[in-house]
C-alpha cells in the first residue's frame, strides 16, 4: 500500500480519473485510527498537506482494525462499507485488493465469503497478488476456493509487468507493424532472450522468500507472461479472452521437463557476498529472517521450447535473480544470421545478426540493431542501433499499478491473469520443483553478489553456441 498502490491512486486522483463516488477502506490487523492511516500514506507519499490531489484523496481514507477470516472483524468490515456507501454514494461497488500475506488467503477468502462481502447491490470484484499458489496443486485449490466467492469474472489475478507500457506496447508492435510479423517465426528468428535482473537483494523479505525463491517468484508470472505476448499468435480482437485465449496456448505448447531434463534445462544459483562502489553486501545465507543453511535459490536460468508450427526449434533462454550487477529487464529477439558469402574477408566478424530489444525497465524503449558500412574505402561493417526511447516523448510513463488499478475498476480484465493461465504456468514450474526436492542443491552460494549468476548460466547457452545479451 505504501511503496505501490498509495503512489497509483494518487496519480490517478491528480489526473481527475476516479470518480468523486470513490473511497478507499484499509483493513488489517495493526490497531490503527483514521488519522493515523492518513498520516502514514502522507508520509510514505513524501507529500505536502496541501497538495491538490492529496486533499481529495485523503478524506476519502478510512481505516478498519481486525483479524483476516475472524466473523466479528467481517462483520465490523461490512458495516464500514455499509457506511462509506452511504456516505460517498458507491452503489455498492466495492473492489477487494488483497494485499496480504499468502499464508491468510483461504481465512480471508472464506471470511468474505461467509460474511457476504462479496454480494452487494453493485459489483464486487477482487484483485489478488503474486504468487498465485506455490505449486501446480495449490493454484487449482486456490483456484475452486475462489470461485466459492467469486465468478471468474470478477477475479483479477495481478501482475504487474502486464501493466507496463512497453509490455503493451509489445501488441503493437507485433501486430500493428507489416515488416516485423512476417518475420516473427522460427524461419528468421534464431532465439529470444528474457532477462529481469535485480541488484538489489531481498530486504527484509527474508521469512516470504526463503520459502518461495526466485523460480516461484518471478518465473510463472512475470518471465512467462512477457513469454507469452512474444510468443502469442494473433488473437481475434483486443477483447480480453480473446488476448488470454492466445497466451494459454503458448504455456500449453511448452513441454514440462521430465526428471532427467531438469538439469540439462535449468540453472539455479545463491548469491555470496560482494562489493560494489566500496559497499560490501552479505550473502544470501546472512540476511534477515534466512535460513543459514538455506538452499533457496535466488537466481533461476532456463531454456524452453514452444511446440508449435510457428516456434518449433527456436529456443527460449529465461534468466532471472537477485543480486545481479544492475537493475534491469530485457526481451531480446535475436534474428538469424546472414549468409556470409556476399561480403569480402575483411568483415569476418564484423558482420552481426539483427537484434530487436524491448527494454521495460530502466529507460523503456525498443532498440533494433541493423549493419551498415563504416564510410570510408573498403568495405567494412558496424552495428547501428535504431531506438526509441519513451522519455524522449516528454510525456510521463504511467505506473503499471495506475493502469491495473484503473482496468480493475472499470472491469476491464485484459492485463490479468485467467484461472487457466495460472495452473498452465504451475504445470510447467512444478516438475522442476519436484526434482529440486530430490536432487542434491548446487554447493551454495555459486555466485558473488553484483555478478551475471553462476557459470552454469552461461554454459547454459554456450552449449547452444549462444551468449547472453543483456
Amino acid at each position: 500500500m505504501r511503496r505501490k498502490l498509495a503512489p497509483a491512486l494518487l496519480r490517478l486522483a491528480e489526473q481527475g480519473l476516479l470518480t468523486e463516488q470513490f473511497a478507499v477502506l484499509g483493513f488489517a490487523r495493526t490497531p490503527m485510527s483514521d488519522e493515523d492511516f492518513r498520516q502514514a500514506l502522507q508520509d510514505a507519499l513524501n507529500v505536502s498537506p496541501h497538495h491538490e490531489g492529496w486533499r481529495w484523496l485523503r478524506e476519502r481514507l478510512v481505516y478498519c482494525q481486525g483479524n483476516y477470516g475472524d466473523p466479528l472483524s467481517m462483520q465490523r468490515l461490512s458495516e464500514y462499507l455499509h457506511r462509506l456507501d452511504a456516505q460517498w454514494r458507491l452503489e455498492g461497488n466495492r473492489l477487494l485488493y488483497l494485499a496480504t500475506p499468502p499464508e491468510v488467503f483461504d481465512d480471508l477468502v472464506v471470511g468474505i465469503r461467509e460474511s457476504g462481502l462479496n454480494r452487494s447491490s453493485g459489483w464486487v470484484r477482487i484483485v489478488v497478488e503474486k504468487p498465485f499458489g506455490n505449486d501446480f496443486e495449490s493454484a487449482q485449490r486456490w483456484n475452486r476456493l475462489l470461485w466459492t466467492a467469486f465468478d471468474e469474472s470478477a477475479i483479477f489475478r495481478i501482475d504487474h509487468y502486464l501493466g507496463k507500457e512497453t509490455v503493451q506496447n509489445l501488441l503493437v508492435l507485433r501486430f500493428g507493424n507489416t515488416i516485423f510479423e512476417p518475420l516473427w517465426n522460427y524461419r528468421y528468428i534464431d532465439h529470444v532472450q528474457i532477462t529481469v535482473a535485480e541488484s538489489e537483494g531481498i530486504g527484509n523479505r527474508g521469512r516470504y522468500y526463503d520459502a518461495a525463491g526466485a523460480l516461484r517468484d518471478m518465473v510463472p508470472n512475470h518471465l512467462f507472461q512477457l513469454l507469452t505476448l512474444v510468443a502469442m499468435e494473433p488473437p481475434l480482437s483486443l477483447d480480453a479472452d480473446a488476448v488470454r485465449d492466445e497466451k494459454l496456448r503458448v504455456l500449453r505448447s511448452i513441454r514440462p521437463f521430465e526428471p532427467d531434463e531438469v538439469d540439462e534445462n535449468v540453472v539455479r544459483g545463491q548469491y555470496g557476498s560482494g562489493e560494489v562502489n566500496g559497499q560490501v553486501v552479505p550473502a544470501y545465507r546472512d540476511e534477515p529472517f534466512v535460513n543459514p543453511k538455506s538452499t533457496t535459490e535466488t537466481f533461476v536460468a532456463l531454456r524452453l521450447f514452444v511446440h508449435n508450427w510457428r516456434w518449433e526449434g527456436v529456443p527460449f533462454y529465461l534468466r532471472t535473480g537477485k543480486r545481479l550487477p544492475k537493475r534491469v529487464t530485457e526481451v531480446h529477439i535475436q534474428f538469424r544470421p546472414v549468409p556470409y558469402l556476399l561480403f569480402p574477408p575483411e568483415t569476418a566478424g564484423q558482420l552481426k545478426p539483427n537484434l530487436l530489444t524491448l527494454r521495460l525497465q530502466p529507460d523503456e524503449g525498443i532498440l533494433l540493431r541493423i549493419e551498415t558500412k563504416v564510410i570510408g574505402m573498403g568495405m567494412h561493417v558496424r552495428s547501428t542501433p535504431l531506438d526509441f526511447y519513451y522519455a524522449e516523448l516528454g510525456t510521463p510513463i504511467p505506473d503499471a499499478y495506475e493502469r491495473l488499478l484503473l482496468d480493475a475498476m472499470r472491469g476491464d480484465q485484459t492485463l490479468f491473469m485467467r484461472a487457466d493461465e495460472v495452473e498452465a504456468a504451475w504445470r510447467i514450474v512444478t516438475p522442476i520443483l519436484r526434482h529440486w526436492q530430490t536432487a542434491p542443491p548446487p554447493t551454495f552460494p555459486n555466485y558473488a553478489a553484483f555478478t551475471w549468476g553462476p557459470k552454469e548460466a552461461d554454459e547454459l547457452l554456450a552449449k547452444d553456441r549462444r551468449q547472453w545479451l543483456s
